[in-house]
């Protein structure tokens, strides 16, 4: 069976990368949720939907809607699919790093018992940790809310600087980890599970059923949203005296303003993004941990910050 020159080599730019390889290997195993391949490979699902991404753009795995969720399998195309087993056949399943992927996925899928207590404390999350704890207010507040429970460090920040929590999680093993943790650590905080995997809607904020005085949004543990969709969301509920904090990639803000054939800098997009939302920010800052590049922001909203401006 032949392959078209660009066909070879688009393919083998998606394959040739360690990670991805390791994807190819467990997709071939069946169906996969993106948190089972987090769990697999011991990276966060932002960085894994990155790397399945580029995957299913280059025809070679698939993403499967099951109800709210999607799944991930090799593609159902004979000549993607003959290209990929051939390429794994060369791989040494007896590999330790191969090896452990097939346990964990095994132990996942097989509903390991453990499962719930898994964490992903990282560099990056103690670092989006300590950027909030810089900029909070000196005193507790009374309600918070973060969306994304990817980063437990976030989790355990906003606890600690308001007397009530809520968080939104976005897979059913990240809710189980959060409320694990949760109830570990002692903090009082509600964790929902999300409506949908697609980020934040209208129902997640009735359910939430109040306005708060800290929103946290970590749109790293929510990738597969549009950014600005999911602002406008978490900005209905924030209070009129609150304050948001919220994460986003840098190279997720470098993209152009196509329609007006103007190139915003990833720090000029977030400021107007979060004017466009009547947002003031108040401080804005790169953060750089575990092969991540990240601008977080804090911002209040603008007729908030006049009126303390004038007193």
């Amino acid at each position: 069976m032949s392959i078209e020159a660009p066909h070879l080599i688009s393919w083998l730019r998606a394959a040739g990368e360690p990670s991805r390889l390791r994807l190819l290997a467990l997709c071939e195993q069946g169906d996969l949720s993106v948190s089972d391949l987090a769990q697999a490979l011991g990276q966060s699902e932002p960085r894994v939907c990155r790397h399945l991404r580029i995957l299913s753009e280059a025809g070679l795995i698939e993403r499967l809607r099951n109800g709210q969720w999607v799944h991930y399998r090799l593609a159902a195309n004979a000549t993607a699919a003959s290209f990929v087993k051939g390429l794994l056949a060369q791989v040494d399943r007896g590999d330790a790093v191969f090896a452990r992927d097939l346990d964990r996925a095994r132990a996942e899928t097989g509903g390991s018992k453990d499962s719930t207590t898994r964490t992903f404390e990282s560099r990056l999350g103690r670092a989006l940790k300590d950027f909030i704890e810089n900029n909070s207010p000196p005193t507790r507040v009374g309600s918070a809310l973060l969306v994304g429970v990817e980063h437990l460090e976030l989790l355990e920040t906003a606890a600690s600087i308001a007397s009530e929590c809520t968080a939104i999680a976005h897979s059913r093993r990240a809710a189980q980890s959060a409320r694990a943790f949760a109830e570990r650590r002692g903090f009082n905080c509600r964790v929902l599970l999300a409506s949908s995997s697609d980020g934040l809607c209208e129902r997640d904020l009735i359910r939430a059923g109040q306005s708060f005085e800290v929103v946290i949004l970590d749109h790293l543990a929510t990738a597969n949203t549009e950014f600005a969709r999911l602002l406008a969301c978490a900005r209905r509920a924030l209070a009129p005296a609150g304050r948001m904090w919220l994460f986003e990639r840098y190279e997720s803000l470098e993209v152009s303003r196509a329609k007006e054939k103007i190139v915003e800098h990833p720090l000029a997009r977030l400021r107007r993004m979060l004017g466009d939302q009547s947002l003031s920010c108040e401080r804005l800052s790169p953060i750089e941990e575990d092969d991540e590049h990240v601008l977080a922001a804090v911002a209040a909203p603008a007729a908030n910050r006049e009126q303390v401006r004038r007193a």
